[in-house]
């Protein structure tokens, strides 16, 4: 115990955090205790009560600052909505992973799963306000591209739901640097943005899809039954199911187009 005289109160109370951090981020809320807290402190356990009331205010004082933190770094990336689009969303992926760089066992606090009762301070809830945030920026770009903002609320989703997951993928596999992680991140979603449907629709599955493909078959058997007997007729079955034709042949343009616009964009 002579370290332990050797620290004032609130030397003692970071190292807690500190060993405390680690200890959450390497085994998760329920598999550490107040004595092995306690052991790698060479503290006796009445002290981690004395500074906490126990593990549960530890880890909630160890969330709350990792939480402030990674707020403060996303808000900052995201508080200039005049930006460039392309590089809110470079500025916030990077931010997110040099944050994920630099706090490491702080993130893996974040993204377990978290022994809270208080749903405010989840992670879940930082990422909520995250993408309302997001979804803000987006109602404005879609504004000025003439888009229907009914997706909006989803968009802003799965960019979120896209950046961190695909962080806490490279946390643990940190085989490229966070600047080419970002430039991944950035080529799918900013290429995926820059062209979307107003009204986007399945191809291949879904019932429009199935329905627009019977619609389609019935035409191609209907052409090749009147193409063998009077070919005026063929043409008149085509204009009397004119629109039936047109929602097929668009359905089949799209689908047969596909590579050649991948093609394209590679």
């Amino acid at each position: 115990m002579v370290t332990s005289s050797r620290m004032t109160s609130y030397q003692r109370r970071e190292q807690l955090i500190r060993i405390g951090r680690s200890l959450f981020a390497a085994k998760g809320f329920e598999a550490v205790s107040v004595e092995e807290i306690a052991s790698h402190a060479k503290v006796s356990k009445p002290i981690v009560y004395e500074h906490f009331g126990g593990k549960e205010g530890l880890y909630a004082v160890i969330v709350d600052r990792e939480m402030q933190a990674l707020t403060s770094t996303l808000t900052a990336a995201l508080d200039d909505p005049t930006m460039h689009p392309r590089r809110i969303v470079e500025r916030t992926a990077l931010a997110l992973l040099t944050y994920i760089e630099e706090n490491a066992e702080g993130f893996q606090v974040l993204s377990r799963d978290s022994p809270s009762t208080d749903p405010s301070g989840s992670f879940s809830s930082l990422l909520g306000d995250i993408s309302l945030r997001v979804e803000d920026l987006l109602t404005a770009a879609f504004k000025r591209q003439k888009l229907s903002p009914k997706g909006v609320p989803y968009y802003a989703q799965m960019l979120v739901g896209m950046t961190v997951f695909t962080g806490q993928y490279w946390a643990d596999r940190p085989k490229v640097s966070k600047e080419q992680l970002a430039a991944y991140i950035v080529d799918l979603a900013w290429h995926g943005l820059s062209r979307l449907d107003s009204k986007p629709k399945l191809l291949f599955e879904g019932e429009r899809a199935r329905r627009a493909a019977e619609k389609a078959a019935a035409m191609t058997r209907g052409t090749a039954t009147t193409a063998t007997t009077d070919p005026d007729e063929t043409t008149e079955t085509t204009d009397a199911n004119g629109d039936v034709g047109e929602e097929a042949s668009d359905e089949a343009a799209d689908t047969a187009g596909m590579p050649d616009a991948a093609n394209a964009t590679t």
